[in-house]
């Protein structure tokens, strides 16, 4: 065993060992879905940035980067950044409210519908697989190139790892561990940043060379690398593509489960407003330092191939030993928090949104919630066991914004509209939903071949909103809806803290 590999293996027992203990304290229905509604701010920023730098920052999106387009990313989370702070003020905080334990179930009462929670849930279950295959991939590849097994027996060693903790602890032992991944990769990226940066000459040196590096011209420009060989032809195409993504990122952090979820574990709304305000920033320091280390790891060896492969060669190859280390379990971390995260929220859906609640005791429950959790981990191990690699930035986008075309206008409408019907907000998270797949489908197929401003993400948002508005012309809001909305708008007494 080499010592990336000893890296690795001790920090999975770390998890391992405080998972366990937090899942010892998990009694109730609340420890297990919402970690008890008692978590303080750094709980809440660890988890919320934990869930979302998984491997596709420091792969896919930094793959990207190496690549030669380092600033759309940048600009697209600069842009999606705000969707953070939005979220926690127009939809976060009352949702919290409503004492739901998934979002999906919040759905559900704001509509007095099991439909649309069934619905929300079932958009869970879809997103949230795909983007954990995608995880899970993405962290087996990290234990492969470390250790030199094959690659479906680091899949295998990785999903039990993650799988083990989140079984037992919920939600409670998984914003523990979040957070201690979210500080070791956070420590890693920068100091990764200096130490490759210091192999290329240092910053000013590293700047000027990326100015003007031959291989990837315009590297380092506004637009990154077009035309020939790129994503995308011109700089215009690209610039239309980091605005939409970064919109559409903006609505996924705001309103999708894995996000606007954690708001509900959150001790008061305080804790809501400040956690989402720092997760913002931290977030943009994070991209802007992964965005430059990749690009700059060009300058140390242009040819990585996959691309998506860069920052684990820095790390083997680049960085003096006990760095490397470092930054290959921070790596890791990335992947193993999302992949909890992805886990746990499609085991809660379908056990408490999808199937029909049952009412007995919470260790029934919860007993239901641990079953249906395997279930959901089993057919995902399965999934990326037979799906080729390398689709890891496009698959986790296509995942991650189905939330965007599902979810956006009813998250948003269900707290500001008076006009919201429940049909009009079960056949709009359904119209979304299945614009943004069929859309996405006939991309992969190749039966379509549509503009940049005709995304997937947009036409699915589209579809949504018209039906929303098509339902809420025709329909009668019920007495039971409008109470639900009158609900969430009253703010709690614990609330009233004039001091705070």
């Amino acid at each position: 065993m080499n010592v990336y590999a000893a890296g690795l293996l001790i920090s999975i027992i770390v998890y391992l060992v405080v998972g366990s203990y937090a899942g010892r304290k998990v009694r109730r229905l609340e420890d297990y879905f919402v970690a008890g509604r008692q978590a303080p701010t750094l709980l809440i920023v660890g988890t919320l940035v934990a869930s979302l730098m998984s491997t596709n920052a420091f792969m896919g999106e930094s793959g990207v980067a190496y690549a030669g387009n380092p600033s759309l990313i940048i600009l697209l989370t600069a842009i999606n950044g705000i969707g953070y702070v939005a979220g926690a003020l127009y939809f976060g905080r009352f949702i919290r409210r409503s004492r739901a334990l998934t979002v999906a179930e919040y759905f559900g009462r704001r509509f007095d519908s099991r439909r649309v929670q069934a619905v929300a849930g079932l958009t869970v279950v879809i997103g949230c697989t795909a983007y954990l295959v995608m995880v899970t991939q993405g962290t087996a590849t990290i234990v492969h190139e470390v250790t030199g097994l094959s690659f479906h027996l680091t899949l295998l060693l990785t999903w039990v790892g993650y799988t083990a903790f989140t079984l037992y602890s919920g939600s409670r032992g998984v914003v523990i561990t979040d957070t201690m991944m979210f500080l070791l990769f956070s420590a890693v990226a920068f100091l990764g940043l200096a130490v490759v940066l210091e192999q290329a000459g240092g910053w000013s040196e590293a700047i000027r060379q990326l100015a003007t590096f031959g291989d990837k011209p315009g590297i380092i420009s506004w637009h990154g690398v077009v035309g020939d060989g790129s994503a995308w032809n011109t700089p215009l195409d690209a610039l239309i593509w980091a605005l939409i993504l970064g919109v559409a990122w903006s609505i996924v952090v705001a309103v999708s489960p894995w996000q606007a979820s954690r708001y509900l574990m959150a001790r008061d709304e305080h804790t809501v407003l400040r956690s989402a305000t720092i997760t913002a920033g931290m977030v943009m320091a994070l991209y802007l330092v992964l965005m430059l280390c990749a690009a700059a790891i060009n300058l140390i060896k242009p040819d990585i191939d996959p691309a998506q492969e860069s920052m684990i060669w820095a790390a083997m190859n680049a960085m003096p030993t006990p760095v490397g280390v470092l930054l290959m379990a921070g790596i890791m971390a990335a992947g193993l928090s999302s992949a909890s995260t992805f886990l746990s929220l499609c085991g809660f859906s379908i056990s408490n949104d999808i199937l029909r609640k049952n009412e007995g005791e919470d260790s029934s429950q919860l007993r239901n919630s641990r079953q249906t959790m395997l279930f959901i981990g089993v057919t995902a191990l399965v999934i990326a066991w037979l799906l080729p690699q390398g689709r890891l930035f496009w698959v986790t986008y296509f995942a991650g914004t189905l939330f965007a075309s599902s979810w956006g206008p009813v998250a948003f409408m269900s707290v500001w509209s008076k006009r919201i019907t429940e049909a009009a907000a079960f056949w709009g998270i359904l119209a979304g939903l299945l614009g943004n797949i069929l859309t996405n489908g006939e991309l992969a197929l190749g039966l379509a071949d549509l503009p940049v401003i005709l995304d997937p993400i947009l036409v699915g948002l589209q579809l949504s909103y018209l039906t929303i508005e098509a339902g809420a012309s025709k329909g009668r809001v019920s007495a039971a809806v409008n109470r639900q909305r009158a609900a969430v708008h009253r703010v709690p007494v614990a609330e009233r803290d004039a001091g705070k």
